[in-house]
């Protein structure tokens, strides 16, 4: 039997300005999505701000939940989900994340694919992602198919939805622990 691993998806609202711009249009309890291959989240992975303070310079960015944009808004509530997967799968994931690791300056937060989102259009460039188009394109590359549609109209809810994806904490991200 093949090596049973986990990957972890976190959902998060930080309640900014944008982010209330986006709840106000999806009424979903979350609208930001990232993965990591460990429970502690120490290697966090998604598109957003690359910068704390400047919501407009946006792109591939590795997060920390300690530092960055999430210690600015330390009532950032969230959501955690393990989803089980195959290591050959982990693989596979982390062989096209490090794609995205190696060529992290020229990708681009994808606007116009949020508001794709809202037309039920997708609106995909090349080097252009928003969040959960991300991670449901890491998964998607690597042979995972929660969904029936394409990574470019996958949102953050679209996550919490799944029935393949196991619940593991759900509060404060600053609360968090994996103890």
């Amino acid at each position: 039997m093949a090596e049973e691993c986990s990957v972890y998806i976190l959902l998060t609202n930080t309640g900014t300005l944008f982010t209330r711009l986006i709840q106000g249009y999806t009424r979903a309890p979350y609208n930001h999505a990232s993965i990591s291959f460990n429970r502690e989240l120490s290697e966090l992975y998604s598109f957003g701000r690359k910068h704390a303070n400047n919501p407009l310079n946006g792109g591939f960015v590795r997060e920390d939940i300690k530092t960055g944009t999430f210690s600015k808004y330390p009532n950032t509530t969230c959501v955690l989900y393990e989803l089980k997967v195959s290591g050959r799968e982990v693989e596979k994931m982390k062989r096209v994340l490090h794609i995205f690791i190696r060529s992290r300056q020229k990708y681009l937060y994808n606007i116009l694919g949020v508001i794709g989102i809202a037309l039920k259009e997708p609106v995909e460039f090349s080097n252009s992602y928003f969040c959960s188009q991300f991670v449901a394109e890491i998964l998607d590359r690597s042979g995972i198919k929660l969904w029936n549609k394409l990574p470019a109209l996958v949102t953050p809810d679209d996550f919490r939805q799944s029935s393949r994806l196991r619940l593991v904490y759900e509060g404060k991200l600053s609360e968090y622990s994996t103890t």
